[in-house]
């Protein structure tokens, strides 16, 4: 009897210990589920700042294709050796472009550009040194058929395509033209096919290096020498040298005429004078329409006349360059209209409108009967 009554309270003992292990575990596991969270919580903040870092890479939406489906996101600049296709993407489902002005200017065929659902894509195949420069795209923002452009989304790089031979980028003009503004910086656009080229710039009469100092005039590989507070003193005929690692020959430039601006930026200053005031049946006269401007504004002329839509007449648009003064040059641009054998309806007030990108002039006088 005592035998059973021990045997009983060991496995009441046995019991009350097996209890409390439980108990333990459960308490453990407990703590575990209530530490877990805490880390979860933790875990979740960090997708918050990979969001914001995604959206801050994410503000470039130009990418380049490269083999075997991979994508290569654009920055600044990117350097390619000629003569590879270059394919272009941009995300979104309506994009804009801009590139080199000239594919445009010669109709390049080479060129495709294809909206698809999700991107757009540019194509350039057998790109040259001549391709050289900025390829650039954004979203337009559109509102049925009216559409704009988004600025915010633009993404642009600049591409050299490296030719060991076109150390320059290649110009079709062989003499260019740059304006020297007393009121803003000038530009003498030798343009390289690497960055890492060194240029000079050099002055063709008397012959001379100009010195390039970083202030007054810097290089930039992607637009050339810029001059910052341009003078009469710069006016001039220049050209750029090349020296490559490669070759041992110096490369020449294009040959740049750099003229000096008399006339300030503003609508066109005009003046309007006939051959005769006063004429007769029959004659023949004109009326001269005149503008001076700066060199590279271009001025368009419209005429208002007795007799329009009613009598033929003759209209002649033209334009030069002219030396004013000791070292400016002024672009001159004049519109004549012709009035062959005049007739009664002839008579009365011409106007003369002249426009340019800042704006318009009218101008008038009159052609009175002799009679």
């Amino acid at each position: 009897m005592r035998l059973w009554i021990f045997f009983a309270l060991a496995l009441l003992w046995l019991e009350v210990q097996h209890g409390l292990c439980q108990q333990t575990t459960r308490n453990k596991e407990a703590g575990e589920n209530r530490t877990r969270p805490g880390r979860k919580r933790v875990k979740g903040r960090n997708p918050k700042v990979k969001e914001k870092e995604s959206v801050s890479k994410g503000q470039s939406i130009l990418t380049q294709v490269l083999d075997k489906g991979r994508f290569l996101r654009l920055g600044e600049t990117l350097s390619l050796n000629p003569g590879k296709t270059l394919e272009l993407r941009c995300k979104g489902t309506k994009i804009g472009w801009a590139y080199p002005s000239y594919l445009d200017t010669y109709n390049d065929n080479r060129l495709s550009i294809k909206q698809h659902d999700r991107f757009s894509q540019l194509i350039l195949t057998s790109p040259s040194a001549a391709d050289t420069g900025e390829y650039s795209c954004w979203v337009m923002l559109c509102d049925g058929e009216e559409c704009e452009r988004d600025a915010d989304s633009t993404s642009k790089t600049y591409i050299y395509f490296t030719d060991k031979d076109e150390l320059f980028v290649p110009s079709p003009i062989h003499f260019e033209i740059a304006y020297l503004h007393p009121d803003k910086h000038t530009t003498v656009p030798c343009r390289v096919t690497n960055p890492k080229i060194r240029v000079s710039l050099h002055r063709e009469v008397p012959p001379k290096e100009i010195p390039v100092d970083g202030t007054q005039i810097s290089y930039n590989p992607t637009k050339g020498f810029i001059i910052q507070t341009p003078s009469p003193e710069h006016k001039g005929a220049y050209y750029c040298k090349a020296n490559s690692t490669t070759k041992s020959t110096p490369q020449i430039s294009t040959m740049y005429q750099l003229l000096y601006v008399e006339v300030p930026s503003g609508p066109p200053f005009a003046t309007i004078k006939a051959s005769s005031n006063t004429v007769s049946g029959g004659d023949i006269f004109n009326l001269t329409c005149t503008v001076l401007g700066e060199p590279e504004m271009n001025v368009n002329f419209s005429w208002r006349y007795p007799g329009q839509d009613q009598r033929p007449v003759i209209i002649q648009d033209s334009w030069r360059l002219i030396n004013r003064g000791v070292g400016h040059t002024t672009r001159i641009s004049k519109s004549v209209l012709i009035v062959d054998d005049a007739e009664t309806i002839d008579f009365g007030k011409y106007i003369c409108t002249a426009k340019n990108k800042n704006g318009e002039t009218s101008v008038a006088t009159s052609v009175k009967s002799h009679d």
